[in-house]
């Protein structure tokens, strides 16, 4: 199983986390279902930013991202080469470390 590594994020968890995660899972529902309170206003259909993460290690060994990712990726706060829309990412056997921006587009976050 891939570990994924979670860099520490002052509110959405600040000491950081290691998930295993089934190759080929959602990267946005592994991290809801590990406890990360991640964004995801549009219910991970690709349709707005809140998802945005940076993969900081282990991008290679993802599939490329979708046209329609890279054109919602344009609208992200602190865009980066290595930005994905985690909604959009299925986890391939590589480790990864993601970081989670420490902003989104939202002007108000939802609470649950």
């Amino acid at each position: 199983m891939p570990l994924i590594e979670v860099l520490p994020h002052e509110s959405l968890c600040p000491d950081g986390k290691h998930i295993d995660a089934e190759p080929g899972s959602n990267l946005a529902q592994v991290l809801l279902d590990a406890g990360i309170d991640l964004e995801h206003a549009c219910g991970l259909v690709c349709a707005c930013t809140t998802c945005h993460v940076i993969i900081r290690q282990g991008i290679q060994s993802l599939a490329l991202a979708s046209d329609q990712e890279d054109d919602m990726l344009d609208r992200a706060w602190g865009l980066t080469p290595r930005s994905r829309l985690s909604c959009q990412v299925q986890i391939g056997a590589e480790p990864l470390q993601i970081e989670l921006p420490k902003y989104t587009i939202n002007h108000a976050r939802e609470e649950a």
